[in-house]
């Protein structure tokens, strides 16, 4: 378990009746756990020559450009359509509950790039496998996945694809 662990607040029933959200709002506002949980997210990749890091839109944002300054590397951001000046690349994918699309700009990221995927929770995997997606499209060389807070129950894990590792900080 990890010190900053208990800043994370479990809401029921929210967004919806039986689901639990895990707020990370409290750990980005305590200043010595968010560098900790910073700190915790880089040590995996120290050394792995990661060169730019993607955070998905938009809590994968916040641990995403924290991240890239701890391994002193470039940030880049995927969006939901519509936010980026073109020209994008985008990729559309299926959630439980409809459609979605990821976008970056077209050039963002260098073929061969060695980039690291950055997003808060890993729930059903849809939009991290599309992120994933999104990158192996471009020619992005993926050193491999963080993510801060894994959702076991929901075994997105399972739809990660490939040698790349994934990571997570916590599981429930």
């Amino acid at each position: 378990m990890h010190d900053f662990e208990t800043l994370i607040r479990a809401i029921p029933d929210f967004p919806q009746p039986g689901v639990v959200f895990r707020d990370v709002t409290p750990l980005l506002a305590d200043a010595g756990a968010f560098a900790r949980c910073i700190d915790a997210l880089a040590e995996p990749w120290l050394g792995e020559g990661v060169r730019v890091v993607c955070g998905i839109e938009s809590r994968g944002f916040i641990f995403g450009a924290a991240l890239a300054q701890k391994l002193n590397a470039g940030f880049v951001p995927l969006r939901k359509p519509g936010k980026l000046p073109p020209p994008v690349v985008g990729i559309d994918y299926a959630l439980e509950y409809g459609h979605d699309r990821l976008e970056v700009r077209a050039d963002a990221l260098a073929h061969g790039e060695r980039a690291l995927l950055v997003d808060d929770v890993l729930a059903t995997g849809g939009t991290l496998v599309a992120a994933q997606a999104l990158l192996e499209r471009l020619g992005v060389e993926l050193v491999g996945a963080g993510v801060v807070i894994e959702l076991e129950a929901l075994a997105g894990r399972a739809r990660w694809q490939g040698k790349a590792p994934l990571h997570a900080l916590l599981r429930y």
